[in-house]
């Protein structure tokens, strides 16, 4: 059985500022879209594996965003809170257009709603 899945356009490149991040909410999820230095866009689920930290309000060094609460530190490529912690965060691909665009791509929930997404940059 495959899983379908869903591209989202969620916002520009130049809504988010270099080495900074937005919080979003695409179907119900909580999403964080961080810009590292080199323009690579990554995004995650905005919750800490730890204790549900904001990861959007933390600091990026590299790949890596420290949660605020407790200075977890996770990958942004793979999800993974780095030793000594352990945990792990959902990851979701992302795409840049040409003219800036920035698309998501989800995996659709098998018997989800047909909805509009709210893909708004808070």
């Amino acid at each position: 059985m495959s899983h379908s899945t869903e591209k989202v356009r969620v916002g520009r490149l130049s809504d988010i500022d270099p080495l900074g991040s937005r919080r979003l909410n695409v179907n119900g999820l909580e999403i964080a879209l961080f810009r590292l230095s080199g323009g690579e866009i990554l995004a995650v689920e905005n919750r800490c594996p730890h204790k549900g930290g904001v990861l959007s309000e933390g600091m990026v060094c590299g790949p890596v965003v420290h949660c605020p609460l407790h200075d977890w530190r996770i990958d942004l490529r793979s999800g993974e809170a780095l030793d000594p912690d352990k945990g792990c965060i959902e990851t979701f691909a992302t795409e840049v257009a040409d003219d800036g665009t920035i698309f998501l791509t989800l995996n659709a929930s098998p018997g989800a709603a047909e909805s509009e997404p709210d893909s708004h940059i808070a």
